[in-house]
C-alpha cells in the first residue's frame, strides 16, 4: 500500500525537474567587451551573438572573477575565488585543481535532477597530484569526477600540449602502437617525435612566434610543453571549432524533455593560436584574431539553431560570456599589430571597448566582459547595468532550481538571480577583481592597492571615469583607506565573501 505514494512522489519530482529550465553556458576565451557588435565592435561581424542579445538581456557591467583563464574557470565552477587556493594558469601536465571536497556548479545541477555535460576547453588540470598522468589509460580524475556526466575536452589550452581530445576518460583515436606522453621523453621511446621549436624554428610553418610557444611543434604551430607520440589522435586546429559544435549538437540530440540539462560549451576561440577554418579567413579586417571571433559567432549560431531544431529553445537559458578580457599579441605572429598593453587598439578596433586594460591586468578591461542571458519563456529582452560576477552563478542557479547551499559550498558565491532575470537593476554591490593580486569594486568605486616597489594606491569613480584615467586616491584618502581595509577583510575571510561582513 506504500508503493503508490512513492510512485506518485517520484512522478511529481520528475515532473518538477522537467519544468526547470535547461541551461547552456557559452564561454568564449579571451573575448573582450568590445569584441561583440552589440558592445561596440564595428570591425568584427557578430550577427548571432547580436541576435542573442536582441532576444535576451545584455549586461553592461558583467564580470569574470579574474583576468586570466584558469582562475576564472575555477571560480565559475566552484563559487570560490582562485586566490584562496593559489590557482594560476596551469602547466600542460598539471593535476586537477578542483579538490574532491569542493562543491561545483555541475554537481549542484545534478542534485536538481539535471543531465550535465561539458564540451571544449578545460584547463583546470587532469589527474591526481603527485601521480603522472597515464594518457594511454584512464584519464582521470577530471570533469566526470566533479559533476559532469559527459565531457569532450581540449585538456589544457590550444597553445599547450597534449594536442589531443579527451572524451570522458579516454584520449580520442589514440593508437596504442604510438603511445602518448607529456613532458620528459620516456626512456626507450620509439614513437612519433615532433620538432623542437627552439632547435628547428623553421618547423613553425603556420606562423611564427613572438615569445614562448617554442617547444613541441604540432601542425606547424609551436606549443608550450613537450608531447611525444599520439600522432593518430592529434587535433586539427582549423577544424577544432567545428568539432566542438558537432559534439554539442550530438549532446543536445541525446536530451529529452523529461529531464533538464546543463551544458558548458567552453570554446577555444579566440585564444591563441588563432587558427580559424579557411572558410572564415578574411571575414574580418583584423587577420586571425578577428576571423576567429567570426568563427566563434558562427558556433553560437549553430548552437542556437540546434536548440530550435530540438524544440528546446523556449525553456533554455543561454548565457554568452568570456573567461577574461582581450589580448592581442599573446605569443604568436598572427597578424595583430600591437603588443600587450593597457591601451590596446588594433587597426581601429579596441577589444576592451572604452575600458582600460585587458587580459593579465587589474583594470576593468581585464574582467569586464560581454554577458548576455536569453530565456524566452521568462526574461524580457533589454539591457541591464546590474553588476554581475560569474562567481555568483553557483548560488544564483542553486536558488533558481531550489537547491540550498550550506556555508562551506561556494563560499564566495551570492544569489543575484533576480538581476540575471532582469528583476533587479543593481545586482551585487561588492566585487573582487583578480589579477596577480586583487582590486575592489564598491558600487561605482574601484580601488587598486599599490602594486610593485614604488606603486601607489589607485581609486577611480567609474561613474564619471569608466576608463580609469584619473586616480582619485590622493584626493579621497579616507575612501581609499576604507576600501583597502574592506578588500583585505574580504580576501582574508575564512567563510568567503558570502559570509563576510
Amino acid at each position: 500500500m506504500q508503493i503508490l505514494p512513492l510512485i506518485l512522489f517520484l512522478t511529481a519530482a520528475a515532473s518538477a525537474a522537467a519544468q526547470q529550465p535547461n541551461v547552456v553556458l557559452i564561454y568564449g576565451d579571451d573575448v573582450g567587451y568590445g569584441d561583440v557588435g552589440v558592445y561596440g565592435s564595428e570591425l568584427i561581424p557578430t550577427p548571432n551573438i547580436d541576435r542573442l542579445a536582441a532576444e535576451g538581456l545584455r549586461f553592461t557591467d558583467g564580470h569574470c572573477s579574474a583576468s586570466t583563464c584558469t582562475p576564472s574557470r575555477f571560480s565559475l565552477l566552484t563559487g570560490i575565488h582562485g586566490f584562496r587556493h593559489g590557482i594560476r594558469v596551469l602547466r600542460p601536465d598539471a593535476p586537477l585543481t578542483i579538490m574532491p571536497h569542493m562543491y561545483t556548479l555541475p554537481q549542484m545541477f545534478q542534485a536538481a535532477g539535471y543531465t550535465t555535460g561539458i564540451v571544449g576547453k578545460w584547463h583546470l588540470g587532469l589527474g591526481d597530484k603527485g601521480t603522472p598522468m597515464d594518457w594511454n589509460g584512464k584519464v582521470a580524475p577530471g570533469p566526470l569526477e566533479v559533476g559532469f556526466g559527459y565531457s569532450f575536452l581540449l585538456p589544457s589550452t590550444n597553445d599547450r600540449v597534449p594536442c589531443v581530445y579527451v572524451e570522458n576518460h579516454t584520449v580520442v583515436n589514440l593508437d596504442p602502437e604510438d603511445p602518448l606522453y607529456v613532458g620528459k621523453k620516456p626512456d626507450g621511446f620509439t614513437g612519433t617525435v615532433y620538432p623542437n621549436g627552439k632547435k628547428t624554428p623553421e618547423a613553425m610553418s603556420y606562423y611564427g612566434i613572438t615569445h614562448g610557444h617554442n617547444n613541441s611543434v604540432i601542425n606547424g604551430i609551436g606549443r608550450i610543453g613537450f608531447q611525444w607520440g599520439g600522432k593518430a589522435a592529434l587535433w586539427n586546429d582549423e577544424t577544432m571549432a567545428d568539432e566542438f559544435v558537432t559534439q554539442t549538437e550530438a549532446f543536445l540530440k541525446r536530451q529529452t524533455k523529461d529531464q533538464p540539462f546543463f551544458l558548458f560549451f567552453s570554446s577555444q576561440d579566440i585564444h591563441v593560436p588563432r587558427a580559424p577554418h579557411p572558410r572564415y579567413r578574411g571575414k574580418s579586417s583584423l587577420s586571425f584574431r578577428g576571423d576567429a571571433m567570426v568563427q566563434l559567432d558562427a558556433a553560437v549560431g549553430s548552437i542556437l539553431e540546434a536548440l530550435e531544431a530540438e524544440g528546446l529553445a523556449e525553456n533554455t537559458i543561454v548565457i554568452f560570456t568570456s573567461d577574461n578580457g582581450p589580448v592581442y599579441d599573446d605569443g604568436y605572429q598572427d597578424g595583430t599589430t600591437v603588443p600587450t598593453s593597457t591601451k590596446e587598439v588594433d587597426r581601429g578596433h579596441d577589444a576592451s571597448g572604452i575600458y582600460r586594460g585587458g587580459k593579465y591586468q587589474i583594470y576593468e578591461g581585464g574582467t569586464r566582459v560581454p554577458l548576455i542571458l536569453r530565456w524566452p519563456a521568462k526574461v524580457k529582452p533589454g539591457s541591464s547595468a546590474a553588476m554581475i560576477n560569474q562567481i555568483d552563478f553557483l548560488a544564483s542557479f542553486a536558488a533558481l532550481v531550489n537547491i540550498e547551499l550550506d556555508k562551506t559550498q561556494g563560499i564566495d558565491s551570492r544569489n543575484v538571480m533576480p538581476a540575471l532575470l532582469g528583476k533587479d537593476p543593481i545586482g551585487t554591490t561588492i566585487l573582487i577583481e583578480e589579477s596577480r593580486g586583487q582590486a575592489l569594486r564598491d558600487h561605482q568605486w574601484k580601488f587598486i592597492p599599490p602594486r610593485g616597489k614604488n606603486g601607489k594606491p589607485q581609486l577611480y569613480d567609474l561613474r564619471t571615469d569608466p576608463s580609469e584615467q584619473t586616480n582619485l586616491a590622493a584626493k579621497n584618502p579616507e575612501r581609499a583607506a576604507k576600501m583597502a581595509t574592506h578588500l583585505q577583510r574580504l580576501v582574508n575571510a575564512e567563510g568567503g565573501v558570502r559570509g563576510a561582513r
